[in-house]
């Protein structure tokens, strides 16, 4: 590169760090787009619109009926925010709750009123007309019912039911003459797909149409043209979008089991304090400026190069966040400021290699390329894996667990091309205006090779003894608590206690003065705000709370803020992570995991690398889970992103590893062992794993140090998780690929 090219490289890097900081900041237009301040926001740091519905009817629902509408409506929500939340408050009142929207209104209109929709034969068993069409005055075709809905049940004239339809959705169709058209979309369950095909057939033989009846009212009576067998069909109807939106939301709300009603509907604001983003943006800055000052100190020039790149991943991952619209809740903050902390790694990965052929004589423009060109297949496999597990959860995962995939791969994409590409014209351009001298980028020094296969009894046994210690107080937990593990509101319910005070009180008065008095009643430190915009409303969401401590928490508040007793009530909520929500997540993980495996053998050309990634993964998870239960964090949501995050980064850490492994086993010698190859891999990336572990665990300890409780329950586990995650890939994995090796040899090495 000439100097007035590496000069100019330079520039546009500063140009593109001012506008892209500046963007970040303070955005473009009245709505700020592209800033911070424009991203989505979660419940838990925004609020948004809270909308209550009860079930139509004298008796008592079901609890298999309330699990699934809650689920289903939990389905059609996520199209607003993957961070939408349903959950059941009493016996019969369902709450949703949505995320960064303040039309109540809207949403209610767009989701659809809840009721009754069937499949109508155009006639009955007798031959009967059930209802007939005609035109308005704009010429449009309008239907009229002839018989009430009881009626036509009872004739057996309504084939299907509304929880026979899985899904419905708009798209566009292309016919073969190549002209679109606006449909929408069916697709049945399996009961429901026999029931259509029956219902179709005789539609179609008798040339009649199969109306939609929705709550007392015609909504769509298309006409059958085949008989449709595979549970798969559309609806035309020269639709526009809106019309064709309409009735898609109309089918979807109409497959709830239950009836439900609108109760009452509320604007609410953030379910954590003010001082939540502030604290977790002032972690981000000083564990940002320590790793800068670690990175210089350490890596010279290459430690500025980085630290420059660094800055302008953090800038673009503001800025994707707002045009990929994707919601940011409190756990997704620490997400994105871990990130930042593992965004380092390709960095120092690169940085290893460098000094390494330093070492070897070369010269540094050589070292730099080479460097680079080594350290890109750990790179590359260990994101890539990573990227492979963030693309099962985000389609297969629900809510949080869909959000975080979301940032996980924003995350991974970004590190990947800003160490790969931004850090590397950045070196070479330094490199060309003359700064060439080896001292200025450090030479690296010939290390014995630790031993760490001798000791794998002793690390088998310390990590056998931290999983058993996990069951055993899980066990201890289960018997004199109930739960195994500290289950927070969001798996198990809790008490939604509503509070009108007398006065206005702002969220920073609500954290200083109220929440420490119900945390003192309750001993619950998680305590969940969220004030009714416009009233003097607020809701405390705690742990499930017995009658006389709902009693004790009445008599606190009047007491202590001359509340009128009468305006506190209290109502019994359900989790907000269902049993099919937890289902789908351990499916999700299990799938992922499973791609993972099968990656890493592509890429290895060995399984028995794969294996011994998935066992030492597995192993970080359960110590992890030990530490849950030994320390008795609370388990919420962010339960969920931390065992995802310690997921991907004992995955990474691992690879890298191996990625030596496997470029030493074939380069080793008639002298050297399996053994000896495994320990020189370890040593020679023990920098790299001790390194990216510091910056790391600085990041999420920043969080710990200045975050809120909710955000110290995260930082606190993950620490826990980096540390293991350090330990399996260094201590661990090298000897299970060396046992596996052993029990289950290749032909070829026999």
């Amino acid at each position: 590169m000439k100097k007035s090219r590496a000069a100019i490289v330079l520039l546009v890097l500063v140009i593109l760090l001012g506008f892209f900081g500046y963007t970040a900041a303070v955005g473009f237009g009245e709505e700020g787009t592209g800033s911070a301040s424009s991203i989505d926001l979660g419940l838990d740091l925004a609020g948004g619109v809270s909308i209550t519905y009860q079930v139509v009817g004298d008796e008592k629902p079901d609890a298999s009926d309330m699990s699934d509408t809650i689920y289903k409506l939990q389905k059609r929500v996520e199209v607003y925010s993957t961070e939408s939340v349903v959950y059941q408050e009493g016996d019969d009142r369902i709450n949703i709750e949505i995320p960064g929207v303040s039309d109540a209104n809207a949403i209610l209109e767009e989701l659809g009123k809840p009721g009754s929709l069937y499949f109508v034969a155009e006639t009955d068993a007798a031959g009967n007309l059930n209802y007939q069409g005609g035109y308005d005055a704009e010429g449009n075709i309008v239907y009229t019912m002839l018989k009430d809905i009881d009626t036509m049940v009872a004739e057996g004239s309504t084939p299907l039911s509304g929880t026979d339809v899985k899904d419905a959705q708009v798209m566009i169709a292309t016919d073969q003459m190549g002209n679109s058209d606006i449909v929408v979309d069916l697709v049945m369950t399996p009961e429901g797909t026999a029931k259509f095909a029956e219902a179709t057939a005789s539609a179609y033989q008798k040339g009649e149409t199969l109306g939609i009846y929705y709550d007392g009212e015609i909504v769509s009576a298309p006409l059958v043209n085949a008989a449709i067998t595979d549970g798969n069909a559309q609806i035309s109807g020269n639709f526009d979008r809106e019309e064709a939106e309409k009735l898609a939301s109309t089918i979807r709300i109409g497959g709830l089991k239950l009836e439900l009603e609108e109760l009452h509907s509320k604007v609410v604001g953030a379910q954590l304090g003010e001082e939540a983003i502030a604290t977790s943006l002032k972690a981000a800055a000083v564990g940002f400026v320590i790793i800068v000052i670690f990175m210089i100190a350490v890596y010279f020039v290459s430690g500025a190069a980085a630290s420059l790149a660094l800055a302008l991943y953090v800038e673009l991952i503001v800025i994707l966040l707002d045009a990929f619209e994707i919601t940011l809740t409190l756990p997704g903050i620490a997400g994105i400021i871990l990130s930042i902390g593992m965004a380092v790694d390709a960095n120092v990965i690169i940085f290893a290699r460098i000094r390494e052929e330093l070492a070897k004589g070369k010269t540094v423009k050589s070292a730099i390329d080479i460097g680079f060109k080594k350290a890109q297949s750990a790179i590359l496999d260990g994101n890539i894996t990573t990227l492979v597990a963030a693309a099962v959860l985000g389609l297969m995962g629900t809510g949080t667990v869909k959000g975080f995939a979301a940032t996980l791969a924003l995350g991974i994409v970004l590190s990947m091309f800003t160490a790969m590409v931004i850090t590397r014209l950045i070196m070479n351009a330094l490199y060309a205006l003359g700064v060439q001298d080896a001292k200025f980028y450090g030479v690296g020094k010939e290390r014995k090779a630790v031993d760490f296969v001798s000791k794998k009894k002793i690390f088998f046994a310390i990590s056998i003894a931290a999983i058993l210690a996990g069951f055993v107080f899980m066990g201890v937990n289960k018997a004199t608590t109930g739960n195994s593990l500290n289950f927070g509101l969001e798996f198990i319910g809790g008490t939604s206690t509503n509070v009108t005070f007398n006065d206005d009180l702002s969220l920073a008065e609500i954290d200083s003065q109220v929440v420490p008095v119900i945390e003192d009643v309750t001993g619950d430190p998680n305590v969940m705000t969220q004030k009714i915009d416009g009233t003097n409303e607020v809701i405390f969401k705690t742990r499930s709370l017995s009658v006389e401590e709902r009693e004790d928490l009445k008599n606190a508040l009047v007491s202590n803020f001359s509340v009128e007793a009468e305006k506190i009530t209290a109502e019994t909520i359900s989790s907000t992570v269902s049993g099919e929500m937890k289902r789908d997540s351990i499916v999700a993980v299990a799938v992922a995991t499973l791609c993972m495996l099968v990656y890493i053998w592509f890429r290895f050309k060995d399984i028995r690398f794969g294996a011994s990634s998935v066992i030492a993964l597995i192993h970080d998870v359960l110590v992890v889970l030990a530490f849950y239960a030994i320390v008795r964090v609370s388990v919420g949501t962010t339960f969920i992103a931390c065992m995802l995050t310690i997921v991907g980064y004992s995955i990474n850490a691992t690879i890298v590893i191996f990625d030596r492994v496997r470029e030493n086993v074939k380069e080793m010698g008639r002298k050297d062992t399996l053994e000896d190859v495994v320990n020189n891999s370890i040593t020679q990336t023990l920098s790299r794993s001790i390194f990216t572990s510091l910056t790391t665990f600085v990041m999420v300890a920043s969080l710990y140090v200045f975050g809120v409780s909710s955000v110290k329950e995260f930082a606190l586990p993950l620490m826990a998780g980096i540390l293991c995650g350090t330990f399996s890939s260094v201590c661990i994995t090298g000897a299970l690929w060396l046992i596996l090796r052993t029990v289950f040899p290749q032909k070829e090495e026999d």
